[in-house]
């Protein structure tokens, strides 16, 4: 293994993709017995995300499911990849992360980010409009003021419990919401699977910009993406499958449909444009053998100078989901009780 993978903390982010043939409850329940499972696997982090009125995803509440999450486990790190804080009033916000941080101290991550619901139906729904995206630095400082004391916005509130207490804080974003992160000193979460020029100019340009402060002394850099390792690049290849095949269907379809079989998928007719979509769809993410994904995952942590990658895979087969990181918790040097 090498040293710049050992240096490396190793987190998990579970979106609650539905599968073909199971419900949106049953989705839940897997992404809390996945947390156990990674938690038994050694990682460092259990994340879960926040999607409104899509049908291929059941998680549309993430502090809810963060606290289901906290409960079953017992030492692992759980948060949010993330909260989408245009979405939310931010008292309610620090209220909801003061509880779960009271509940589960010193265990609890506050990942925000900065995307508003993506259909003015959603939108609407939430009582939100496009441009409450631009607003994101001003959300962001009146948080975290929530639990500082010291926010401006509203002097004569206070948010209980969060007053006083620190969970950490993180930003999920490039570009202007990378540039809000380092005016605040906050750790940077930033996808990995695609535009990697990008995103090493979006880091080049958050730790020139990182201003220390009360959460952060440091820059400090997530690198999040997909990542499947199988026995053979074919097997490591088809766990990419099914979320390739909803990303084309929801580009031509306009929903997002549940994570159907690799073999079904695989067999179907697709039209010229959906079966570019689809191996683009599949492009860009590390996986393979053992030997295939360490030396990606080495060369994607040398560009980037990530201190974390948080692994994001979603596939039908949660028995090859499980294996994969298994597999990739020995690949890393993990040294919880099912990763020897």
């Amino acid at each position: 293994m090498s040293s710049v993978i050992a240096r490396t903390r190793f987190s998990v982010l579970d979106r609650s993709r539905t599968r073909a043939g199971y419900d949106a409850p049953r989705a839940l329940r897997d992404t809390v017995d996945l947390a156990r499972r990674i938690e038994a696997l050694g990682y460092h982090r259990f994340w879960v995300s926040e999607h409104h009125s899509v049908p291929g995803v059941a998680g549309s509440a993430p502090t809810v499911l963060a606290a289901a999450v906290a409960a079953a486990t017992s030492t692992i790190r759980v948060g949010t990849g993330g909260v989408m804080l245009p979405n939310h009033q931010p008292l309610v916000v620090a209220e909801q992360f003061g509880v779960l941080e009271s509940l589960f101290p010193g265990r609890i991550d506050m990942g925000l980010g900065r995307s508003v619901g993506f259909t003015d139906g959603i939108r609407r729904a939430l009582g939100r409009d496009k441009k409450d995206a631009d607003d994101f630095g001003a959300r962001l400082g009146e948080l975290l003021g929530y639990f500082t004391g010291d926010q401006s916005v509203h002097p004569q509130v206070h948010a209980h419990p969060a007053e006083g207490l620190r969970p950490p804080a993180f930003v999920l974003a490039t570009g202007a919401g990378a540039r809000v992160a380092a005016a605040a000193g906050l750790p940077l979460v930033i996808a990995a699977a695609r535009g990697e020029d990008e995103m090493l100019r979006a880091i080049d340009g958050y730790r020139e910009a990182f201003r220390p402060s009360a959460w952060g002394e440091r820059p400090y850099v997530v690198v999040s993406g997909t990542v499947a390792v199988a026995d053979t690049s074919e097997a490591a290849g088809r766990l990419l499958v099914p979320e390739a095949w909803a990303s084309a269907y929801s580009r031509t379809h306009g929903s997002f449909p549940p994570l159907a079989p690799a073999d079904e998928i695989l067999a179907r007719p697709m039209t010229d444009r959906e079966r570019g979509l689809f191996e683009d769809a599949r492009r860009g993410h590390v996986h393979g053998t053992r030997e295939e994904v360490a030396d990606a995952l080495e060369k994607v942590l040398m560009r980037s100078g990530a201190d974390e990658y948080l692994v994001a895979t979603s596939t039908y087969d949660r028995g090859a989901l499980l294996d994969s990181y298994r597999r990739l918790a020995r690949l890393v040097g993990l040294t919880g009780t099912d990763a020897a």
